[in-house]
């Protein structure tokens, strides 16, 4: 059964974050809320984490996995930017963007698309992610709480409980989360091409 977390969504209680810490560090796979929607998270060096997040989503391994970091520090450590993407990126995060890029070698291949080396990124603008990812040290491994037969994300933490309380380990709710999802920019190529419009303003990467 999955543990859960009632956290204060502007002041998230230090213990509560250190215990979800302590079972991300333990391999735990966790749904935790972003400035868009809730979303699936594990750590880094989980060898299972990947794949369990696939499975519930049904995504295949030319999904884009998207790795959630805590500033733009950690996020340089992960994917190659030029000049022009260190700007543009720099000046719309944190916010509710997930760029594509190439990786660096930091990846673990297993995250990355397989043909194409890239992986999603993003700084998220909400106090209980950021609390996770300082304390964790480390991105998460993340993707939309999108379930295969719904059209929107799930948005609150009990009903995240009841419904997959057997196929996660955690559930931080910090009450109810947005349904939008995350605009993408996919950037691999060397200039920005906007290929989902979601809830961050498309036009500044048109």
């Amino acid at each position: 059964m999955a543990r859960y977390f009632d956290v204060h969504p502007q002041d998230p209680q230090p213990h509560r974050i250190a215990q979800v810490v302590a079972m991300l560090r333990d391999d735990a796979l966790i749904a935790y809320p972003t400035d868009s929607s809730y979303a699936l998270g594990c750590r880094l060096d989980n060898l299972t984490g990947g794949d369990r997040i696939r499975a519930l989503r049904s995504l295949d391994d030319k999904h884009h996995l998207t790795l959630v970091c805590a500033d733009f520090a950690q996020l340089g450590q992960l994917v190659q930017l030029d000049n022009t993407a260190f700007r543009a990126i720099k000046a719309s995060t944190p916010g509710p963007y997930t760029f594509i890029l190439p990786a660096t070698k930091e990846v673990p291949r297993r995250l990355a698309h397989p043909k194409k080396r890239t992986v999603g990124v993003r700084i998220p603008d909400h106090p209980v992610v950021q609390a996770l990812l300082r304390q964790l040290g480390e991105p998460l491994v993340s993707s939309t709480l999108l379930l295969p037969d719904d059209e929107e994300p799930m948005t609150d933490g009990w009903q995240i409980k009841e419904d997959l309380d057997l196929l996660i380990d955690a559930v931080v709710d910090a009450g109810p989360c947005g349904k939008e999802l995350t605009t993408v920019v996919d950037w691999s190529e060397g200039y920005p091409e906007v290929v989902r419009v979601g809830m961050g303003d498309p036009t500044r990467f048109q």
